[in-house]
């Protein structure tokens, strides 16, 4: 019978233990950061901020925001690494970039200690979801240079067997889960979509493979009811959202077998949620942008990252026993938020009124442009199994009601639009482009 619990001393301290030892993780990263960095011993000394100042978790907010802005910046001063790296280069034993989703991919570097760490934290989050030791797991996320292929050295930590698929053609993919019968897929919530699809075209319904859960990351749909019902529904088998960013840890929270929210780790980092606009701490269940501080990171030292992220969170400690953070869902990157017609509204919450409609396939795109009037006109393309005009009315009626302004809604053949392997782009702003 295996224990509940990857660590259980540290999966369920106490708000006031695990504040302890936040705060001794600080006070030596921002030591580390000092003593190590080029830019941090610039930068904390300009502000007369000293290591030995710190003496609450408090004192983090005295510091200055960074962001992907500023990690561009430091390695285009500094090339290839940036001076806020805080090891020799003979340190760093793995070079990763980010996927470029807002712009020029940022070097993300890791030392021998970092990929230790890296494994640890992640075997942790993959038992949370049900992993155990000889179970078959099919890892469908991006082998290459992005940072989510390491996540797989978190299965192989803690005694399950690994299979690196990647990218690649998507009915190998199903001929591998056939042959290897793995328990576990990980894959952005687009392709696991289109992955049932495409076993239904060939004959296979995907609730009678091996799979029986499902771990997605990389796009919010993890966070959007609708679409995970849509994927639980479509392999018959449990969904877990999963939350990481390249710059900051991948490994940063994920959901338990209750489903309850993101349980975030907060001994590897020290999360804020802020209001965007202010910088100020939003309160326990206000949505803000998500914020974090590197706490065991050795390589690339990161204080106070915006990270774009919109979410919530709560404290209380939640019914699998666990007490650490949980993000209630990720909406989406503050980049990705669209202002049309003077209202605001993200991709996910688009996605959220397609996915009530059966009639309705996975993918779809959100074209925003000027109208002749000069007004702005947003429209959804969605591949429709029907092309019944009734079906195309009563989604404008609801994305009307849901958002507060009139889309237009093309129905279109299946298999009209690209499938995504990756990360998905939904929305094209052909304003951006006019303007130029």
């Amino acid at each position: 019978m295996h224990a509940k619990y990857w660590d259980p001393e540290i999966e369920t301290l106490s708000r006031g233990e695990l504040s302890k030892i936040q705060l001794r993780l600080l006070k030596h990263t921002i030591h580390s950061a000092y003593e190590h960095s080029p830019y941090y011993n610039r930068a904390l000394r300009g502000s007369n901020f000293s290591p030995s100042d710190v003496a609450s978790l408090d004192d983090v907010r005295r510091l200055p925001f960074i962001d992907k802005k500023f990690e561009r910046e430091r390695q285009e001063a500094a090339p290839p690494f940036g001076d806020h790296i805080a090891v020799a280069a003979d340190k760093i034993v793995r070079i990763h970039t980010s996927s470029g989703t807002t712009g020029r991919p940022t070097a993300s570097v890791f030392t021998k200690n970092d990929i230790e760490i890296w494994k640890e934290s992640m075997a942790r989050q993959f038992w949370a979801v049900g992993m155990r030791p000889g179970d078959v797991y099919h890892h469908a996320l991006n082998m290459s240079l992005f940072v989510g292929g390491l996540c797989l050295l978190g299965a192989e930590r803690l005694g399950a067997s690994a299979i690196p698929a990647g990218v690649m053609d998507t009915s190998r993919h199903l001929m591998i889960i056939k042959t290897f019968r793995p328990k576990f897929i990980w894959g952005t919530p687009s392709f696991v979509l289109h992955l049932a699809e495409k076993a239904r075209e060939e004959g296979t319904e995907p609730s009678e493979l091996s799979i029986r859960k499902v771990i997605v990351a990389g796009e919010p749909g993890g966070s959007v009811p609708s679409t995970k019902r849509r994927m639980e529904a479509a392999w018959g088998a449990d969904c877990y959202d999963y939350y990481g960013i390249a710059d900051i840890w991948a490994p940063c929270a994920t959901e338990c077998e209750e489903k309850a929210g993101l349980h975030l780790l907060e001994d590897y980092v020290l999360p804020e949620v802020i209001d965007p606009e202010t910088g100020e701490g939003v309160a326990e269940g206000e949505r803000g942008e998500l914020v974090l501080t590197t706490l065991r990171r050795e390589g690339q030292i990161m204080l106070r990252f915006r990270t774009g992220d919109e979410t919530c969170y709560e404290l209380d400690r939640c019914a699998c026993g666990r007490t650490h953070m949980r993000l209630m869902g990720i909406t989406g990157r503050t980049d990705d938020l669209v202002i049309a017609k003077g209202v605001k509204f993200y991709p996910s919450q688009v996605e959220e009124v397609l996915r009530g409609f059966h009639e309705l396939r996975d993918e779809y795109q959100i074209a925003v442009c000027r109208g002749g009037d000069y007004l702005d006109e947003v429209t959804v393309r969605v591949e429709s199994l029907g092309g019944d005009e009734k079906i195309r009315d009563a989604l404008e009626r609801e994305l009307r009601s849901v958002i507060g302004i009139r889309f237009n809604v093309e129905l279109l053949k299946p298999g009209t639009l690209p499938r995504t392997l990756h990360k998905a782009k939904r929305v094209t702003d052909m304003r951006k482009i006019e303007a130029v």
